[in-house]
């Protein structure tokens, strides 16, 4: 399988019609500050048509593994996966963007360029069988301290994922108002 560069896309059901969902996971390789890696979040927006997010209801992170309809929950030992359950995803969600952040509850400024590697994975519920590897987000990466990795979005009654890479200089806040959690 080759990895998939920003902006790319597959077609998830079209690939495999019986597919329930999706579990995104991210993995990374810390650089010359290992701590850093400790300070990573992994955490989900479920949004609308046009990309936003309904409520702040719909923010799946560490205080709030799930959102109401519990068709998106952060899951793994260190809630480094999202798994996404198609059949239960609500009408009017038509995206789920996974996005990794820095928490800096201790001040410092640290940002996502400094990991060696960084890539979103989307892998079968089932059987955990990688379906789908974006290329290393964290060479296009500096002071970034926030990212939308990849998005798993309706298209034609069925889901496609497609990886976004996006960085955010100033973090979860902007990232999360860019996406409507914070009004």
């Amino acid at each position: 399988m080759a990895d998939l560069r920003r902006g790319s896309n597959v077609d998830l059901t079209r690939e495999i019609p019986d597919l329930p969902g999706i579990v995104l996971g991210v993995r990374w390789e810390a650089g010359p500050e290992p701590a850093l890696a400790d300070s990573l979040v992994m955490a989900a927006i479920l949004c609308d048509s046009a990309r936003r997010a309904p409520s702040a209801d719909h923010f799946v992170f560490f205080n709030q593994l799930t959102e109401p309809s519990r068709s998106v929950t952060l899951t793994g030992d260190d809630a480094e996966q999202v798994e996404v359950v198609f059949g239960a995803v609500p009408d009017e969600v038509s995206r789920i963007v996974a996005v990794l952040y820095v928490n800096e509850g201790n001040g410092l400024r640290r940002g996502l360029g400094r990991l060696r590697t960084l890539t979103v994975r989307g892998l079968d519920p089932r059987d955990d069988r990688e379906l789908v590897r974006s290329e290393n987000l964290a060479t296009t990466l500096d002071s970034e301290a926030a990212l939308a990795l990849g998005e798993v979005y309706r298209h034609n009654g069925g889901w496609k994922f497609k990886v976004l890479g996006e960085g955010y200089r100033a973090g979860i806040t902007a990232l999360a108002e860019d996406y409507g959690v914070l009004r």
